[in-house]
């Protein structure tokens, strides 16, 4: 591409908000080497990319690129035999953490193919990375977990610490020896434990002198009582550091194994980070991914130019290579002529470059080879050339290296000379490339040139609309209309006088006063025809209001005559049920004349009161089998599973299936606080609107998710915002599974991940108390917390 068209079109600066979008240095660094691609697939497979980032971070956020480093050079040292520093290791183990993030992010995201391949080979080393959480601490201390001989031998150290403070104590507050000091403290030089003792006392207190103060009235003296077991603790510093320097040569020569996949890992983050940046740009834009076609042409609908804001930009239609491959805009100045150069030239680099176009749905555009811009005054001072001269010495430039498959751009054509000559050499240039059948647009002021694409085939004028009442530009593109000249107009409002206005007509020739009066003409009539189109189009919305409002009314109408339904289908039920209980109640009373009277005769009436009975419940019972048959939320059940919904037609209530048993073709319901076993037949599967389904299915969905919560979460290489968000979702979900106690990993740090959760603890209403870990369950680095 031509590096001085990419400059003046601005598409630096596209590139400079695409590297603020990425997260990592990886992503940061390929997108400032994003170039614009010639071959068709290559920019297909880019835009798809885009478009996989744009859906990713719709539907569920953006990927978690979180703290990833350049560990590569680690790796390599490693590999070579050295010795890596803890804060290497750190970085290391935050890099693979990310990796393995990311690679989880992705793997069940179907509509993201490209992306999901791509993660594919991450490689993960999730042991190599709990070797590093377990064994260092920060970027300077090294674990006492890390082996079981450092450990000891720092317990020793602790000891010994502790009886030489127990012994100096035990001196520094003796009568024999007290009198003899500056002060009754212990302190430390060089190391090792001392105490202060007055200069004139030296020899009063045996030991080793190691400091004195600065006036030299006080010496630190370590007591002889003391310095042997000072020397086992340099003693055990010495294996301290040796234990130390084995573990990190033992970590070194791990990961050195690992250099080809830790370089691998790289190279994936830095792509999976660049093309997430490219999401987010085409979100921030609101763009959307443009039709590549092989016809050489284009056709941007509502095209809104990337750098001005949104709520200043005025969208532009602009089509070119069908009818026509040669388009002339006029217009006045600071009317939009040159946005729209720039917009159809950054456009094409963009989509090019596989980023997505801030404009509507049916946007199309095809490949150049080559996009020449001549845009803006670019005076050469050094080479003493003139702004006619600077453009010139361009498009010769342009002429020599342009074909068929290029785009080109001209601001002002011919501008900057004798304005007879400038339009003669504008109109010849335009003629060269329509010969070449080269896609062309050129702003102009000439005359000549809007007469030139009025009479010449593939040519076409444009104008940016200009509003004589307000004297101000619109900044609409229209095509296919010459723009007017609006000097006299202008001058008119503006308060010139009338005499000097037709005089001025007057130097005139004929032909151009009679083009002006066409203009004009065609001009007014463009906008009567507009103006009608709107009311056209607002008699057409009012339309569609009142259909809608009509569709509206009868769709809660149709709602209404359901609800009265339902309600009727609610109260017969209602009464059966009734009825069904007075029967028993008066069953109940004929058994307790049953014993008062003669068996023979209450058996009798005990009969006849069932008959009565039975007919009564037989003719409610007709109404509920017609309701039942009537309603169309049931069926008849040819399996089942626990969990389903089903109606049990004989209570007229719906339950729940608690389990089966195909043998016998029954199952357990609950219905409410009851449970009791039923046969398939006195079942019916109960459907549900697809509203309630989907409920369903997202509660059984939360009731897995629910089963599987882990009883710790590990929040390590995540801000602190997102660690809240993240343990507070937690929470939740542990407090519905009905989990007692979880452990939160965040590890030590600088302590704002685990200050900072700690005030979300406090004031979370699922958290009955928390701590601080002991020794064996993370200690620092973990905070236990008990649910209610």
């Amino acid at each position: 591409m031509d590096k001085r068209s990419m400059k003046v079109l601005e598409y630096d600066t596209i590139v400079k908000m695409l590297e603020e979008e990425a997260s990592s240095q990886f992503g940061k660094k390929k997108a400032l080497n994003i170039k614009p691609l010639k071959s068709r697939d290559e920019v297909l497979k880019k835009l798809k990319e885009t478009s996989e980032s744009q859906s990713i971070i719709l539907k569920k956020g953006s990927i978690p690129i979180g703290a990833a480093y350049e560990i590569s050079p680690y790796v390599k040292r490693a590999s070579l035999g050295g010795i890596l520093e803890p804060y290497q290791f750190l970085r290391i183990a935050d890099t693979l953490r990310t990796s393995r993030r990311i690679k989880t992010f992705v793997k069940d995201l179907t509509y993201a193919p490209i992306i999901q391949s791509l993660t594919e080979d991450l490689f993960i080393l999730r042991d190599f990375e709990e070797k590093i959480e377990n064994a260092i601490i920060s970027e300077e201390e090294i674990s006492d977990n890390a082996s079981s001989e450092l450990k000891r031998i720092r317990r020793n150290i602790t000891l010994l610490k502790e009886q030489i403070r127990t012994k100096l104590q035990s001196i520094v507050s003796s009568s024999q020896y007290s009198k003899f000091l500056q002060e009754s403290v212990v302190t430390m030089r060089q190391d090792r434990f001392v105490i202060p003792v007055k200069a004139e006392n030296k020899s009063s207190v045996p030991g080793i002198v190691h400091d004195s103060s600065a006036s030299g009235a006080t010496l630190f003296i370590e007591p002889i009582a003391v310095v042997e077991m000072n020397n086992k603790i340099r003693e055990l510093r010495v294996k301290e550091k040796e234990e130390i320097e084995r573990i990190l040569t033992e970590l070194s020569n791990e990961i050195g194994e690992f250099y080809s996949e830790i370089k691998l890992n790289e190279e994936i983050i830095a792509e999976v980070d660049f093309i997430s940046a490219k999401g987010k740009l085409s979100i921030k834009m609101k763009a959307q991914e443009p039709a590549l076609n092989n016809e050489l042409f284009l056709n941007f609908k509502n095209a809104r130019h990337p750098l001005i804001p949104s709520k200043d930009v005025v969208p532009s239609n602009i089509h070119l290579g069908k009818k026509f491959n040669t388009l002339v805009i006029t217009g006045p100045n600071t009317g939009g002529k040159t946005v729209t150069l720039k917009t159809v030239g950054l456009f094409a680099l963009m989509a090019q470059s596989g980023l997505h176009l801030p404009c509507d749905y049916g946007t199309s555009i095809c490949i150049f080879q080559n996009i020449f811009a001549d845009i803006g005054d670019e005076q050469s001072i050094e080479q003493s050339l003139s702004t006619f001269s600077s453009h010139m010495t361009h498009i010769v430039n342009i002429l020599k290296n342009v074909h068929d498959d290029s785009l080109v751009l001209f601001d002002e054509l011919g501008a900057g000379t004798d304005p007879l000559e400038g339009a003669a050499l504008a109109v010849s240039i335009l003629e060269k490339l329509r010969n070449f059948k080269v896609l062309t647009i050129a702003t102009t002021h000439y005359s000549e040139l809007k007469t030139y694409a009025l009479t010449t085939d593939t040519v076409e004028n444009a104008s940016v609309e200009f509003d004589i009442n307000t004297l101000s530009p619109t900044y609409r593109l229209l095509i296919g209309i010459p723009g007017k000249s609006n000097a006299f107009e202008i001058s008119r409002k503006l308060g010139l006088m009338e005499d000097i206005i037709k005089s001025a007509t007057l130097h005139m020739d004929s032909d151009s006063i009679a083009m002006e009066d066409i203009l004009k003409e065609i001009e007014d009539n463009r906008k009567s025809i507009e103006d009608e189109r709107n009311e056209s189009k607002k008699l057409l919305e009012e339309t569609q209001r009142l259909k809608n409002l009509l569709e509206e009314k009868e769709t809660k109408l149709e709602a209404q005559r359901e609800k009265i339904i339902s309600k009727a289908k609610k109260d017969a039920k209602d009464i059966l049920i009734e009825a069904k209980l007075s029967s028993e109640d008066l069953i109940k009373e004929l058994k307790e004349l049953k014993e008062q009277v003669d068996e023979i005769n209450i058996n009798k009436k005990i009969e006849d009161s069932r008959k009565k009975i039975k007919s009564s419940i037989d003719k409610y019972s007709v109404q509920e089998e017609n309701l039942i048959k009537k309603s169309k939320s049931t069926k008849r059940i040819k399996e089942l599973s626990p969990g389903d919904n089903v109606f049990v037609s004989s209570f007229g209530k719906e339950g729940t299936v608690v389990s089966i048993d195909k043998s016998k073709k029954e199952a357990l319901i609950q219905i409410g606080v009851m449970k009791m076993n039923l046969p398939y037949s006195a079942l019916d599967i109960k459907e549900k609107p697809e509203s309630q389904t989907s409920s369903s299915s997202g509660g059984k969905s939360y009731k897995v998710k629910s089963m599987d919560i882990k009883t710790e979460i590990d929040v390590r290489g995540m801000d602190l915002e997102s660690a809240r968000l993240e343990v507070d979702k937690y929470l939740d979900n542990v407090y519905i599974s009905g989990i007692v106690s979880v452990t939160i990993i965040h590890g030590v740090g600088t302590m704002v991940l685990k200050n900072g959760l700690k005030d979300l603890l406090k004031k979370h209403k699922h958290v009955k108390s928390f701590r601080d870990g002991v020794y064996g369950e993370g200690g620092m680095g973990v905070t236990v917390v008990e649910i209610k």
